[in-house]
């Protein structure tokens, strides 16, 4: 199975006439075509279903089909979902779901897609005084393909590239306090920077999820509590490296995601693997987010960190189990309960 998020932007929403285009393309296609619109799957062949949606302007949609498209091929999807999203808002969610007191710092356009934003920080009880609306810009937006129990993620970044140290000043009071910052590549390299020096001088714990993958200098890497990149991000950030060696030289640093086959850290001169859950995934998106905020979490109440990896593989199996980054995000009882 494919699929891809993508967002309405048309004011009236998918009104009448585009649904009858996109009817009358997906007709020509002897495949399954639905479109997701939160929980609800709809049949991409049928108008009246389309309309009945109500789909408004600004809603995450993904669409599915069977498989990854080749260069230069055309194929259809399954299903189409929209859905509020972003590493940093993902991970602060999955925190959030899991019984932690979130902030969120970051910047937001003042269209559709900020909102989005902002009602589920708040539907998820994140605090988000220090999140700013920018005026006249578009908010990031990442574009999503499934396919074969994976997926691909496109990132354009708008109103994240805009998260200036100035605004790290202004939130400083609180970020002080907390009992982990986590940080992403979906803001400017120079603001997370400037938030890990100013956190290692002043004893914060900072995990940084180096994705989308960019080089971080050796310097910052001496600063951060944890990194959490998954095997392709690894190996370009350590080239000519192996995963051994990556661990066995970082211990208790780098925590390398290795999908279905588990987690894998070094801890005494050991290589440890823990085994992730087995279980049918329906959309992997945001469970690489999902694990960050429950290990965030996790360490953060005083776990060990074979029991907070364990405790973050639980939650990341659990929320590839339901459609969308954040629709899948588990509480924290569930989590409980997976670990029984």
């Amino acid at each position: 199975m494919v699929s891809k998020l993508t967002k309405v932007t048309n004011e009236m929403g998918f009104h009448m006439r585009p649904a009858n285009v996109f009817v009358t393309a997906m007709t020509k296609y002897a495949s399954n075509i639905n479109i997701i619109v939160g929980d609800k799957k709809i049949n991409g062949k049928s108008i009246m279903n389309i309309m009945a949606a109500c789909i408004k302007c600004g809603t995450d949609i993904t669409v599915e089909c069977d498989r990854w498209v080749h260069p230069g091929e055309t194929i259809f999807g399954n299903r189409l979902t929209v859905s509020p999203g972003g590493k940093g808002a993902n991970q602060a969610v999955a925190a959030a779901r899991l019984g932690a007191d979130v902030m969120m710092v970051g910047c937001i356009g003042d269209d559709v897609y900020g909102q989005l934003v902002l009602k589920a920080l708040k539907e998820n009880n994140v605090d988000s005084t220090y999140v700013k609306v920018l005026p006249g810009e578009n908010s990031g937006t990442a574009h999503i393909t499934v396919a074969e129990d994976d997926n691909t993620i496109i990132v354009i970044k708008a109103a994240n590239d805009l998260v200036s140290p100035e605004l790290i000043d202004e939130a400083w009071e609180d970020i002080s306090k907390a009992d982990m910052v986590l940080l992403q590549h979906e803001i400017p390299a120079a603001t997370n920077a400037y938030v890990i020096e100013k956190c290692a001088a002043h004893g914060v714990p900072v995990l940084l999820n180096p994705a989308p993958v960019a080089p971080v200098p050796q310097a910052l890497l001496d600063k951060i509590t944890y990194l959490t990149p998954n095997e392709h991000e690894a190996a370009t950030l350590f080239a000519g490296k192996g995963k051994a060696d990556i661990l066995d030289q970082n211990q208790g640093k780098v925590i390398m995601t290795l999908g279905s086959k588990g987690v894998a850290y070094a801890e005494k001169g050991q290589v440890i693997t823990v085994p992730g859950f087995k279980v049918k995934p329906v959309d992997t998106t945001g469970a690489g987010d999902t694990f960050n905020g429950a290990f965030a979490v996790a360490r953060a109440n005083g776990k060990s960190m074979q029991e907070s990896i364990s405790f973050a593989n639980a939650a990341a199996a659990l929320s590839v189990q339901k459609l969308g980054a954040q629709g899948g995000m588990p509480y924290l009882h569930e989590v409980e309960e997976m670990l029984k």
